[in-house]
């Protein structure tokens, strides 16, 4: 919530961090969300949604390049992908940058948050849109796979946290429906969450995800605006060996991509897979839910 040109975000009980306002960029209030954008000294551009920091500027590249490399990397050859959510662009232009992908679907459930993001945040994007192997469609996300016929390689659920209009996102239903649109061999990531703050959408996620999936982990990232630890990533795939390949490979596939990365190396790939010991113990317990 906006107080006296400070942005105090509201996720956790009992404990938060505020941004310094430099200016608000835009605000707007409706019956279901309240978002709003607005600048900040050491973070840049700033947008958040229900009281809860969605992206910023400064740090956006750690969080989007570990979502995409890492399951195209170790997918080696996807040729389509499909985002679901990411209305900000980040995602689908690190996407853009694996020229062997010949197809990119993006679902997003809004237009007027891709047209908003392009205006505040068009770093984000940088123009990924206009690449002609990209098809936006305004769409939900768990209604989408739940009923197209197309089958894709990689999908990456850009999901906001498991309220409100994300919670879909983190339902078994959607799963299914990303279990159901996968080929064989492909790779389901997604974001879950800050996993010391939040063990629970660890747990949750792994008892859904290993009904639909012979593997299913967590890798993780530190990323600085996302407080309270390392943030977990969801892995689901049927082939066990795709989140085991090997460190050399996944270098080799780096330098042919020929990607230009800021956060994301084939040994940060590596060792993101080395779980917290808490979060080891938390999974290993979880049962898997039944169907």
């Amino acid at each position: 919530m906006l107080v006296d040109q400070r942005y105090f975000e509201t996720l956790h009980n009992g404990y938060g961090q505020y941004f310094d306002v430099s200016e608000v960029l835009f605000e707007q209030t409706t019956e279901s969300w309240q978002l709003v954008i607005f600048d900040n000294p050491q973070f840049g551009r700033v947008m958040a949604l229900d009281g809860i920091i969605q992206t910023t500027e400064r740090d956006e590249f750690i969080y989007h390049e570990m979502l995409t490399h890492t399951p195209l990397l170790a997918h080696g050859n996807a040729k389509s992908v499909l985002i679901i959510g990411g209305g900000d662009g980040g995602m689908l232009r690190e996407v853009v940058k694996h020229q062997n992908v010949e197809h990119i679907t993006m679902v997003e459930i809004d237009n007027a948050v891709v047209e908003m993001c392009k205006t505040h945040l068009p770093n984000h994007s940088a123009g990924s849109y206009d690449d002609p192997r990209v098809n936006l469609v305004i769409d939900d996300g768990a209604a989408f796979v739940n009923n197209t016929k197309q089958r894709f390689d990689v999908i990456i659920s850009d999901c906001t946290d498991p309220v409100g209009p994300g919670e879909v996102l983190f339902s078994s239903d959607f799963y299914a429906g990303c279990k159901s649109c996968l080929n064989e061999g492909g790779i389901f990531v997604a974001q879950n969450g800050v996993a010391f703050m939040q063990i629970d959408e660890v747990t949750t996620t792994k008892a859904r995800l290993a009904s639909y999936f012979n593997d299913t982990n967590f890798y993780c990232a530190a990323v600085p605006t996302y407080i309270g630890g390392v943030m977990t990533f969801a892995w689901a795939c049927d082939n066990q060996e795709l989140r085991k390949t090997p460190l050399e490979l996944i270098e080799q596939r780096y330098q042919a991509a020929q990607l230009n990365t800021r956060y994301y190396t084939p040994a940060i790939h590596f060792a993101s897979f080395a779980l917290p010991r808490f979060v080891e113990q938390a999974i290993a317990t979880t049962p898997v839910q039944q169907r």
